[in-house]
């Protein structure tokens, strides 16, 4: 039977095991970051969308990549603070597994999104005079769908196992959203497939991506040494100021929330929360500031923007 599990026992969220008195004032700053990357990604997404200065490549990327981010905190946040605002901490099994999907489809998506905005970069430094030529809309639109498809289908075959696993263990979940890596040890079943599974996809896909963007970086570096005027070179490396900071961000949160699932079992459990946490919260919250400050078609943009509902009102 492929889906014994729809109607099994829900699993129990936990939040903060051992500061559950103090949920309530953790839920401030929770839920103050999810309103700033509520309104920061959306801002971004409102900009590209009505400053016809902004429809560009490179901005149609940064689009993927603030959609992401919001999908990934509208995926995990509810959750959240229903299990610190209400003591919320129920979660039906489907719920649980479809959180399990989301979360880590979406980091897959979220490094092919920094990737095709490192080939943006890689393009109009190497190549400017055909940058237009080369990234159309149609290969825009191409490389977009190609970047979802991806991190959506990647990872449906060992969640599709999630559903067929019977849980004779606890249900209880050591935070307040569901991760694959814990809900399969839940299960009595052999799940040598859903714990070698991963690391390959992990290799082939967020490793292999921050390889390609390293190697394409070296060429952009290459090329910049070369150009003869230092202003120039300037202009240059500060185009991608932006995208490097946003990438250094979300690879070090992945790849320390891998390592610590993989290597760190001597490792106190609040570290693993601390670094589950820090994960899904700080790229999406740090993203639209950098891109914000660091980009100036953006800063002209919030200015324009300001400006308009100024003399609007």
């Amino acid at each position: 039977m492929m889906w014994p599990n729809i109607t099994a026992a829900p699993f129990l969220l936990t939040g903060f095991p051992g500061l559950e008195a103090a949920h309530h004032w953790i839920s401030i700053p929770f839920f103050v970051i999810y309103v700033c990357i509520l309104l920061g990604n959306g801002m971004l997404l409102y900009l590209i969308k009505h400053d016809h200065s902004l429809h560009e490549p490179m901005y149609y990327f940064l689009t993927m990549l603030a959609v992401t981010d919001l999908m990934v905190t509208l995926t995990t946040m509810p959750t959240v603070m229903g299990v610190l605002w209400v003591n919320h901490r129920e979660i039906s099994s489907v719920g649980c597994f479809l959180q399990a999907y989301f979360i880590p489809s979406l980091s897959v998506v979220e490094s092919g999104s920094l990737l095709t905005m490192a080939y943006d970069r890689f393009i109009a430094i190497r190549n400017p005079l055909r940058y237009a030529s080369i990234l159309t809309n149609t290969r825009v639109v191409a490389l977009g769908v190609g970047v979802f498809l991806r991190g959506f289908v990647s990872i449906l075959p060992v969640i599709l196992r999630l559903f067929s696993f019977s849980y004779c263990k606890s249900h209880v979940v050591t935070r307040a959203f569901c991760l694959h890596q814990e809900i399969m040890r839940l299960a009595c079943a052999d799940i040598t497939f859903n714990r070698i599974y991963p690391v390959i996809l992990i290799s082939l896909t967020i490793f292999l991506d921050s390889l390609i963007i390293l190697f394409s970086y070296i060429l952009i570096l290459k090329t910049v040494i070369g150009i003869a005027s230092s202003e120039e070179r300037a202009k240059a490396l500060n185009t991608c100021i932006s995208h490097i900071s946003c990438v250094l961000i979300f690879y070090v949160a992945v790849m320390g929330l891998i390592f610590i699932y993989r290597f760190g079992r001597n490792v106190p459990e609040v570290v693993h929360i601390i670094m589950s946490y820090i994960y899904f919260l700080f790229p999406p919250l740090m993203n639209p500031i950098i891109y914000s400050i660091k980009t100036k078609q953006i800063q002209h943009g919030i200015i324009r923007l300001l400006l308009k509902h100024k003399f609007s009102s």
